[in-house]
């Protein structure tokens, strides 16, 4: 990994817009994705949808494409028939798969500038495929989940990547694991973003203040913030994060609705929290430095919370 660049982009205050949810739109391409290895069975079966989902949301302006290895891990696929260095492989695809996409959105026109690529480290609730990435609260010491963690971290930062997304991590011990494990991962950059239940509160009930704080000063983390998390809640979790840590807030909620894991489908009302330019002005003004959506938004809203960020100059 050679995270030079995006630390320079972070350093120099530039606010940056992440992708969307990236199986919102392999499903909007006509993608099955009822399996239980969700967008990862993909990596696979069709890297050529993965490739066009990323390019959708770079030509809608995120200049950062975080990959499809959020659910991919040694346990999923080792249940199809897959040994460890084929999982490997695939890990490793799944940086592949969205360098190859800013490559060709770069050639083609469709995007300018800097683009960065974050390899997805999803918790261990994506493993599980119970939707307990919304409950936490597994169980496991933080020695047992960094065992988990280890070397899905380790193969992902042995890419290309410019950073990892750490992300939708629900309870304290998972985000103690996995930030220890990065002082093993000389010259790794990562953000560490948690889900929420509120405006104070990580899905197992830990307050965001403590969860920061345990991760703040862990070397490589470069950021933290919230993501798949309800959107009328993310000003008052930036206003807290900012209140313990300096260091740059990544945001990127969800549509507000929520999952259903036993029917595999969303459910709720989509419009209670909006994800575009006006909710993304007030992150940015509240201290957000990256912001962008995850589960349910689309290139549109992407595009929508891009004219918030090209209005919005320097982070504070």
């Amino acid at each position: 990994m050679d995270s030079h660049a995006f630390r320079e982009a972070l350093d120099h205050g530039e606010r940056l817009l992440l992708d969307g949810g990236l199986a919102t739109q392999l499903e909007a391409q006509g993608a099955d994705l009822t399996d239980r290895l969700w967008s990862a069975r993909l990596l696979a079966d069709d890297p050529g949808a993965i490739v066009a989902a990323h390019r959708a949301f770079f030509a809608a302006g995120a200049r950062v494409a975080i990959t499809a290895s959020y659910q991919a891990s040694f346990e999923g696929f080792a249940e199809r028939g897959l040994d460890r260095a084929q999982t490997e492989r695939l890990l490793g695809r799944s940086v592949v798969q969205a360098a190859q996409a800013r490559d060709e959105a770069i050639t083609s026109g469709e995007a300018t500038g800097r683009l960065f690529v974050a390899a997805s480290v999803g918790p261990y609730g994506a493993i599980l495929a119970d939707g307990s990435e919304y409950r936490g609260r597994y169980g496991l010491t933080v020695a047992e989940l960094a065992a988990i963690h280890r070397d899905r971290l380790r193969v992902l930062a042995a890419t290309d990547a410019d950073v990892l997304a750490v992300e939708t991590i629900p309870e304290l011990e998972e985000a103690v694991a996995v930030a220890g494990l990065l002082g093993e991962l000389p010259g790794t950059a990562a953000w560490i973003s948690f889900s929420c239940a509120d405006g104070g509160r990580l899905r197992s009930g830990a307050p965001i203040e403590a969860a920061v704080e345990a991760v703040r000063d862990a070397p490589g983390v470069v950021a933290v913030g919230v993501n798949c998390t309800a959107p009328e809640h993310v000003e008052e979790l930036i206003g807290r994060i900012r209140s313990t840590t300096s260091l740059p807030v990544v945001a990127y909620p969800n549509s507000g609705e929520g999952w259903d894991a036993q029917a595999r489908r969303w459910t709720g009302d989509a419009t209670r929290g909006r994800v575009d330019r006006d909710a993304a002005g007030r992150w940015l003004a509240a201290g957000a430095t990256l912001v962008g959506g995850c589960c349910r938004v689309g290139p549109d809203q992407v595009a929508s919370m891009g004219r918030a960020v090209a209005a919005g100059g320097a982070a504070a």
